[in-house]
């Protein structure tokens, strides 16, 4: 940039929107008329929100245990997350600048922050978790409840001390808990309406048009470490009981590999609240509108022809070129968006949404980002629990695995895929290509996995398989005069012949020993009728043969899960270039809103469902069916895999439609050239088209 061009730049940038400012050195001194300011602050924002919002699904499987959900209203616990933002965000580009946006935004957080209270209160309002049916006395609580007793004592083996508890309360308080989760998950999804998109508009605004691109890719830089954290945070916090603000005087016996152990879930709610509140502050204190930057950063001019690249957080955010796009204020809609009232904006949406949708290529690259968002969106729910349940890791250790492989692969894939577009200077036909190789790996990657998982422990009462081994029948005869509740739950395993019971009490066991160490002590039960030499026999479930797959299994979802990613960038791009100018803004709404309500809305709950129907034994709460206690793990496995299987075709399927469309409009385009040019100009669109190809694709 020339001197001359510089002078002429500072001279009209820095008096926003074409109005005096006699104060606007005195103003910039302040640290609130900062751009780079606010690009700190709206980075850590939306850092704090995607960990709050992605930490539900760090804690799915606990927060079921706890509360006794099944996987289908805990997959429309974290649905519940997007109806709030469906609702409100096609507004957004209505509203435009014509609010005071960093004031919108301190609102939307503080609501966030509100929700993520509302989301731990169920933990303050419920009684302490009790992992089994002993009474609350000061003492370990598993030490006489599960132990074999004598038919005399109780004659009637129904659950009658759980009838008992069956009060009107206790069904109240379970309902009161399930609709402040859904209340919470609602407005933490109207919180995080105006938080983006309000963000991105105020930094292209007011930052140097040089330096926007490198602005918005450090936000979203920044920004995409949230998922990982919230799985990191939920890593970290179900490490630690649930109730270690209320522990017991005699203490728990559990460990957290232990399939009754619960982690403090509610913490993580806690901190990433108080988080998202801390950063909400400064926003109060940014202007309006504040003087547009003066300088641009030329050490980073080269680093802008990568950072230019549209980047999305990966789960539930819009990309940054589909938020900037609208903000350019070129297109027809948005020129006159300042002269429509609420009514016309309305008026209108409906007629761009049916033209929209009747383009080819706009309705194709949507219906492949839906099946990739459904896929994304099952996996991020309910992978941590499936990887508990499959290999029999901690919950802890799973939401470590996520956080650290998959998630910064996921980055890594939208990243390369930006830059392959930018760099190679990808026109439709190519960006089409890519994505069509992307879906295809990452469906072939995905064949492996029907195949790495463990077979179902052998559970006494339970699994029945030819030949059953002693203590596998319904009611074994080795039992006694035991009387067991039929609704206790504190498994112990046989380790001789692999054989898992569901109390000690249904192993014939009447006694327990504590063996002390010097960080743990571990739980033994002895003189059991139904195990060969009666015992010793350690609390907790068998040991998995196979945990060892755990981590070749998550390379492999970690490797499809950058490749899903690298199609992020160029099937954007197909939308941006496929659509008429004046609809371009509106589409990028509708884009996003289908995406909510085709995939991240249904897609929890559908997976919810697939895995209840593999369970095989149920809990039951009340006369209620609640938490599943044990699956068919093939069964499991085929079930889940199989759903991320079938929405990975239906991506590859719409990619390879796309690809014909393009190659037939490309013929065609040939052959009206060749047809109205005559001479050496048929040549002509052969040698500008790929230096136009750069332009087209610049944000």
């Amino acid at each position: 940039m020339s001197d001359k061009d510089t002078k002429a730049m500072m001279s009209t940038e820095d008096i926003p929107q074409g109005k005096a400012s006699p104060n606007s050195q005195d103003l910039q001194r302040s640290v609130f008329y900062s751009i780079k300011f606010f690009v700190l602050c709206h980075s850590l924002l939306q850092l704090a929100q995607l960990m709050i919002s992605g930490y539900l699904k760090s804690s799915i499987s606990t927060v079921e245990k706890r509360f006794g959900l099944s996987s289908q209203t805990s997959g429309l616990l974290a649905a519940f997350n997007e109806v709030g933002n469906t609702a409100l965000i096609v507004f957004v580009s209505y509203f435009g600048s014509r609010v005071h946006r960093p004031r919108l935004i301190g609102y939307g957080a503080v609501l966030v922050a509100l929700a993520g209270l509302l989301m731990s209160l169920p933990h303050f309002i419920s009684e302490p978790y009790r992992y089994d049916r002993a009474s609350p006395v000061d003492m370990p609580q598993d030490f006489e409840a599960s132990l074999c007793r004598s038919e005399t004592l109780v004659p009637d083996p129904t659950p009658a001390p759980s009838n008992s508890s069956c009060s009107s309360y206790t069904e109240t308080q379970h309902l009161a808990v399930v609709g402040i989760m859904f209340t919470a998950q609602t407005l933490l999804g109207v919180g995080g309406v105006p938080i983006q998109p309000f963000g991105i508009s105020y930094i292209d605004d007011f930052a140097h048009n040089s330096n926007s691109p490198l602005y918005l890719g450090i936000l979203f830089a920044v920004t995409m470490m949230g998922p990982g954290m919230a799985y990191g945070l939920g890593g970290l916090m179900l490490r630690l009981y649930v109730d270690i603000d209320r522990m017991p005087e005699g203490g728990i016996s559990l460990t957290s590999k232990d399939p009754r152990w619960v982690g403090a879930w509610w913490l993580g709610f806690l901190i990433s609240a108080g988080a998202v509140a801390l950063a909400a502050v400064p926003y109060f204190f940014f202007p309006r509108e504040m003087p547009k930057e003066k300088h641009e950063i030329r050490f980073w001019r080269k680093v802008l022809t990568v950072s230019d690249s549209p980047v999305s957080k990966g789960e539930d955010s819009p990309s940054e070129q589909s938020l900037r796009e609208p903000l350019e204020k070129q297109d027809g809609l948005v020129q006159i968006a300042p002269d429509l009232t609420v009514i016309q904006f309305i008026k209108v949406f409906p007629r761009v949404l049916l033209r929209t949708l009747r383009h080819p290529i706009f309705l194709l690259v949507v219906l492949s980002q839906v099946c990739m968002s459904s896929m994304v969106a099952g996996m991020a729910t309910f992978l941590p629990k499936f990887l508990e349940r499959q290999f029999s890791v901690t919950a802890s250790y799973a939401n470590l695995l996520i956080g650290g492989l998959t998630i910064p692969s996921a980055i890594i894939g939208i990243v390369v895929g930006g830059m392959l577009v930018k760099r190679l200077h990808l026109g439709p036909m190519r960006c089409g290509a890519l994505c069509l190789l992307g879906a295809l790996f990452c469906l072939l990657l995905s064949l492996p996995l029907f195949f790495m998982g463990c077979p179902t422990h052998r559970i006494a009462g339970i699994t029945h398989e030819p030949g059953n081994l002693p203590g596998l029948e319904q009611f074994p005869a080795c039992r006694g005069n035991c009387s067991c509740p039929l609704d206790d739950f504190n498994p112990i395993c046989d380790p001789s012949t692999h054989v898992e019971y569901l109390t000690p009490c249904q192993a014939g066991c009447t006694s327990r020993v504590v063996q002390e160490a010097l960080d743990k002590s571990q739980v033994f039960y002895a003189n059991c009728s139904c195990v060969v030499g009666g015992g010793p026999v350690p609390a907790g479930s068998c040991d998995s043969a196979c945990s060892h797959l755990v981590l070749p299994f998550m390379f492999l979802v970690s490797l499809g899960a950058a490749l899903a990613s690298l199609t992020h960038t160029p099937s954007f791009m197909l939308i941006l270039r496929g659509v008429k100018k004046e609809d371009k803004t509106l589409a990028v709404g509708i884009q996003f809103m289908l995406l909510r309500v085709l995939a991240w809305m249904p897609s929890p709950v559908i997976h919810g469902s697939a895995i209840d129907t593999t369970c095989v034994y149920w809990a039951q709460s009340c006369g209620r069916r609640a938490v599943c206690r044990y699956y068919d793990h093939d069964l499991l496995r085929n079930r889940f895999v199989g759903l991320q299987f079938f929405f990975k075709t239906g991506s590859l399927a719409c990619f390879a439609l796309i690809l014909a469309i393009l190659r037939q409009q490309d013929k065609e385009e040939r052959t009206q050239v060749t047809v109205s040019i005559p001479g050496l100009q048929q040549q002509q669109p052969l040698v500008s088209g790929p230096e136009k190809k750069p332009e087209e694709f610049r944000a």
